[in-house]
């Protein structure tokens, strides 16, 4: 069975975005950079919410053209050839190599899981990652914890959630500033 593995940038206190919405604060070092590009090797598939793949599908298509910081060039291809899920009830259709999904969460979720390859990648928001929390559905919890505290903004987990027990399986520093927290459940 695929495992699914949720990745997001969070501030040290606890937000994955500006309290304006901006998401231009994470600091991507060599070290973090080698680090995702390990993480989605290990991976087949991307999941995103649809407010996650309206941000990502703007940036990475063109990421050459607005960019030159090496992890962008790096990450461009690699985003652009790997299959990619959005889950949304408003959107009909996605390019990029990508498959809208609408029904029900738990169902499409364990359907991906259950097919054969590699790990799931859901990367950003919280929305869809507190859902899939809900219904058991991530394996594997991957903070980076980024060196600023934002004073607000949107929460790591906004909605209500029941307790959930992980088991802390690593921690690491890259480039001297960003701290990763690995969970697994427990």
């Amino acid at each position: 069975m695929r495992k699914l593995v949720y990745l997001v940038h969070s501030s040290l206190d606890g937000h994955i975005e500006a309290p304006d919405g901006v998401f231009d604060w994470p600091v991507m070092g060599p070290e973090l950079s080698a680090y995702s590009q390990e993480l989605t090797a290990r991976a087949d598939a991307f999941l995103y919410g649809r407010l996650v793949w309206d941000m990502m599908s703007h940036y990475w298509p063109n990421a050459e053209s607005i960019s030159d910081h090496p992890h962008d060039l790096a990450f461009a291809p690699v985003w652009r050839r790997t299959p990619k899920f959005v889950f949304s009830r408003t959107l009909d259709k996605a390019d990029w190599n990508t498959t809208v999904l609408s029904g029900d969460l738990a169902t499409e979720v364990a359907a991906l899981k259950a097919e054969p390859g590699k790990d799931l990648l859901l990367t950003g928001g919280s929305q869809l990652a507190s859902a899939l929390t809900r219904e058991g559905l991530i394996d594997e919890y991957q903070v980076v914890v980024q060196p600023v505290v934002l004073g607000g903004g949107k929460k790591l987990f906004p909605e209500p959630q029941d307790r959930l027990r992980l088991a802390l399986v690593d921690t690491r520093t890259f480039d001297g500033d960003t701290v990763l927290l690995r969970y697994r459940r427990a």
